[in-house]
């Protein structure tokens, strides 16, 4: 009942007239009953007074006079009239001389008890006039007015002297009170009545008013408010009118308009914020002092492959590295626990952990910053996340770029002139072919050099296919060509170095859908790693073989091997330990396996101390894919 009451102005405000009215018109009854009744016993009073006035001149011109019979018929008479319950005269001790009741005759009254006098005024004597509600020997209640009979001059002969003897006696007159209080309950009801139709109106006035003048305004002035809680930021209120209400609806849809605008601004600022650090290619995150991601961008959410409602506002240590707690900063170079200590940025390499659980090898370049956030100064850190497997990409493709540029201007220095060569053999060799036998010897030696030529310009061939870009399109490979291609080129180095390379390449011709420059710069790559780890000489075999939706290229080495320790780490960014100790970039493998997952595909490595290596590359089978989608075809 209470909520039902407090939820709506409305309801409160009648609850409040009604409850104030009643209470002021309770309050005023009270006052107008007592002081009603207070004036009915002053009217009593004055008419018992005239009363007594007359029987105290009755009774004195009576008792002059000595008519005592006249007195008796006088109070009898008056103690007959409507509204008197009884007249008596008593003398200056109590006792009842003449009575409208002869039943009274005799009797002596007390002061307290009778006269109801206890702390009354009229004295040991009864000196003065008053009048009191009692309860009589009928027990009814009556009011009782006494009225002393004073003792004068022409009375001296019979009662004495005046001062010793002021009074002759009491005259005592009981009203029935039963009409006084009818009266003032009519009276009383009838200002109820007139009360509470006051009431009514002063109710339903004020209600009509309040919800016309009051309530209406304030409940549009809610729901408005409500809607523009929700968001909903075209919300105005047209309150009619200058009062102080509507002045509040003028300044509601004020506020509504500035604050539409001041969030417009605040969207755009935050998008324009949200697409500035999505354009920057590194990931972004900023944490605050809790490891919590307050702010990231697209990049970092495409580091770890989640999207952005996954990232923001989760704990940095579970987005990144899949751990329900922070990382132990004696394991892990935590740069909040770093910058937080000491309060310099820091640069560091981490191992992310992806959505499907793969490594990411990055490097994180982290800085502090304090910024106010609701009146509060607070500090943050701000983490630039790069990618190492795309710098690898980014440097494999300036050293591509770079080897491109170079392959080709050497492949056209020399194809160029080769073929000015081949052109003035071939004339040489027509004019020879019509000089006859003599010159059977020169024929043969410029087929020789003719045939030479052709071998340069197939060299030249693939040393171009090697550097071509890769570009965004894939095509149908031949793992066995180019195989056969690039090793070509590095037969001459593997001779220089007593390394024999043997091919064992699969008769059903494995093919792949890549980009042929990419796999045969991952043959050039596993196949210069097994040089390395050659010094003294050996043999590095690569076969090829079909596995029903695979196809595979194994480098099988018999070098020095890979230490347990170091095996781990091979495939790491700058990761270098090389046979011979030299100091080489660390980046052929990673380059390979990079390139080797972009097509679906995966490298696995196996290695014996002092026995051998074996890296073996598995690739989606081009051609089981594309008996798949015949089927598919042929099903639908």
């Amino acid at each position: 009942m209470i909520d039902w009451i407090s939820s709506k102005l409305g309801r409160k405000f009648m609850l409040g007239t009604v409850a104030g009215l009643l209470t002021i018109s309770l309050l005023f009854l009270i006052v107008f009953t007592r002081m009603y009744t207070g004036q009915l016993e002053q009217e009593r009073a004055l008419a018992s007074v005239d009363v007594n006035y007359l029987l105290q001149s009755a009774l004195e011109n009576a008792m002059l006079k000595r008519d005592l019979d006249g007195l008796r018929d006088i109070v009898k008479r008056l103690g007959q009239q409507n509204n008197i319950n009884s007249v008596l005269i008593l003398n200056p001790g109590g006792i009842v001389r003449f009575a409208s009741n002869p039943r009274f005759l005799g009797r002596k009254f007390i002061r307290d008890k009778d006269l109801g006098c206890a702390n009354c005024t009229l004295g040991d004597n009864f000196t003065k006039e008053t009048s009191r509600f009692i309860v009589n020997e009928q027990n009814h209640e009556v009011l009782r007015s006494i009225n002393p009979v004073h003792n004068k001059k022409p009375c001296t002969q019979c009662h004495g002297d005046i001062v010793k003897n002021p009074i002759n006696g009491i005259l005592l007159v009981d009203y029935d009170a039963k009409a006084i209080h009818e009266k003032v309950q009519k009276s009383t009801l009838l200002l109820m009545g007139s009360g509470s139709i006051v009431v009514l109106f002063a109710v339903v006035g004020g209600w009509w008013f309040m919800h016309r003048f009051v309530l209406e305004p304030v409940s549009l002035l809610a729901k408005a408010s409500h809607s523009l809680s929700k968001g909903q930021l075209d919300t105005r209120v047209n309150l009619e009118g200058k009062d102080e209400l509507a002045q509040l609806g003028h300044a509601f849809n004020s506020m509504a308009e500035n604050l539409k605008i001041s969030l417009r601004d605040s969207y755009e600022k935050e998008v324009f914020l949200q697409k500035l650090i999505d354009a920057i290619p590194d990931g972004i995150r900023v944490i605050d002092s809790n490891y919590t991601i307050v702010q990231a961008n697209q990049s970092y959410c495409e580091q770890i492959q989640r999207p952005m409602e996954q990232v923001v506002n989760t704990p940095c240590y579970q987005s990144s590295h899949k751990r329900d707690e922070p990382c132990v900063s004696t394991l892990v170079n935590c740069p909040l626990h770093e910058i937080m200590k000491n309060g310099k940025p820091l640069k560091t390499m981490h191992q992310h952990i992806r959505k499907d659980g793969n490594e990411l090898f990055v490097e994180v370049v982290a800085a502090p910053v304090k910024l106010f956030i609701n009146g509060k100064k607070k500090q943050y850190i701000i983490e630039s996340i790069r990618d190492l497997a795309k710098q690898l990409e980014f440097s494999h493709g300036q050293r591509l770029a770079t080897l491109t540029e170079l392959a080709t201007g050497v492949a056209h220095e020399i194809r160029n002139p080769l073929a000015s060569i081949r052109m003035g053999l071939q004339s040489a060799l027509r004019s020879a072919e019509t000089m006859g036998k003599d010159i059977g010897e020169f024929h043969k030696y410029l087929m020789i050099v003719d045939h030479e030529v052709d071998v340069c310009i197939d060299i030249t061939e693939r040393l171009l296919k090697l550097a071509t870009p890769s570009g965004d399109s894939l095509q149908l490979i031949s793992l066995n060509d180019a195989i056969a291609d690039t090793i070509s080129l590095l037969v001459a180095d593997a001779s220089q170095q007593s390394i024999a390379v043997e091919l064992d390449l699969a008769p059903a011709d494995p093919r792949v859908m890549a980009a042929d420059s990419e796999i045969r710069i991952i043959v050039v790559n596993l196949a210069q790693n097994a040089f390395h780890a050659m010094l003294e000489g050996g043999c590095l075999k690569i076969s090829t073989r079909v596995k029903e939706d695979d196809v595979q290229m194994c480098f099988e080495d018999t070098g020095i091997g890979i230490t347990p320790e170091d095996l781990p780490k091979i495939f790491t960014p700058f990761f270098s330990h090389r046979a011979d100790g030299s100091l080489g970039a660390g980046l052929g493998l990673s380059i390979c396996k990079t390139m080797v997952q972009r097509y679906g595909g995966r490298i696995e490595v196996e290695s014996r101390i002092d026995k051998r290596t074996s890296f073996t590359v598995t690739l989606p089978n081009a051609d089981s894919e594309a008996i798949k989608q015949t089927e598919m075809g042929d099903l639908s």
